[in-house]
């Protein structure tokens, strides 16, 4: 296992070596021709300076990928569209002349989980990235404080039940540290698949964590995304968590509107944009955990067949 930065001066050295793709079932391998990578190689984003060899580090250094590409800037997906594009169309299953639509009209949703299933808490998500910067791959330094900057003043600007108080991680005081984890709200560096598509570069320096007093709304600063932004609560009102998680993600959008002119990154293919492909379109995941009786009671080896 290799550093990023060791990775990319192995790479600098080969620049017009077509790379050896460990992941041979990804869809790097089945998409990255040596054909598109003599034609794509040499070229480097302009908002990051981001390479196709930066972007498929992961499926490059690692075996187990299925997807395998990274996008470090919004830049990325059209100077190498000859790669992403069919990438993005096969995993989503959608055609080349597609047109993303986005809905978080609560409105429009009926019915939520039964009250006497074992939901023990529900967590809905999405990741948003903000005009102008780099995504967490290839974001420089500068720009990745400049986004935890901005960041800070907007959450300033939330009132109600979504007013809270941001920690940053660079300095955290050891107490908060303790506390953040206990409620299972901190992320934390050492994920092999971060460190070598970039992400981990700098750490801890412009990411920290945002929540509300009610500890019921969360903005991720600079992990995977620019910005994950998180509804969450005991219980399985998932049309509640859904409500507070729509009202948020407009309270940040107008919030980083008013402080800085610029608006969440959105292509119309594609939808919001991500550093992973997998995650472009609305972005959203939601989860809910339950309690499996048979699981409690007896364990997992007496479930096991």
């Amino acid at each position: 296992f290799q550093t990023f930065e060791h990775y990319l001066i192995q790479i600098n050295l080969r620049m017009a070596a077509f790379p050896k793709i460990k992941s041979t079932h990804s869809l790097v391998a089945k998409h990255v021709t040596k054909e598109k990578w003599d034609k794509l190689s040499g070229i480097e984003t302009k908002t990051s300076g981001f390479t196709l060899a930066k972007a498929i580090a992961c499926a490059v250094q690692f075996d187990n990928q299925h997807c395998g590409i990274y996008a470090g800037d919004m830049d990325s997906y059209e100077d190498f569209a000859d790669v992403f594009d069919p990438i993005i169309q096969e995993y989503h299953g959608i055609s080349a002349d597609a047109k993303h639509t986005s809905d978080m009209d609560f409105e429009k949703i009926t019915g939520n989980v039964n009250p006497d299933a074992p939901v023990k808490s529900t967590r809905i998500r999405v990741g948003r990235s903000i005009d102008g910067f780099g995504l967490s791959p290839g974001i420089t330094k500068e720009q990745r404080v400049g986004v935890e900057e901005l960041m800070k003043k907007a959450f300033a600007k939330f009132g109600d039940d979504l007013s809270g108080e941001y920690y940053p991680l660079t300095g955290m005081d050891e107490k908060v540290r303790q506390q953040l984890v206990d409620d299972h709200f901190l992320f934390m560096s050492g994920d092999r698949n971060l460190q070598v598509a970039g992400m981990e570069r700098d750490w801890p320096e412009g990411r920290g964590i945002f929540h509300n007093k009610e500890k019921t709304f969360l903005v991720w600063v600079n992990e995977e995304d620019q910005l994950r932004i998180i509804s969450m609560e005991k219980g399985g009102d998932v049309l509640g968590v859904f409500k507070r998680l729509a009202r948020g993600i407009q309270t940040v959008a107008d919030s980083v509107k008013e402080e800085s002119g610029k608006g969440f990154m959105l292509d119309e293919k594609y939808g919001y944009v991500h550093s992973c492909p997998t995650n472009l379109g609305t972005g959203m995941r939601a989860s809910v955990h339950i309690d499996l009786p048979g699981w409690t009671s007896h364990g997992v080896d007496k479930l096991k067949a």
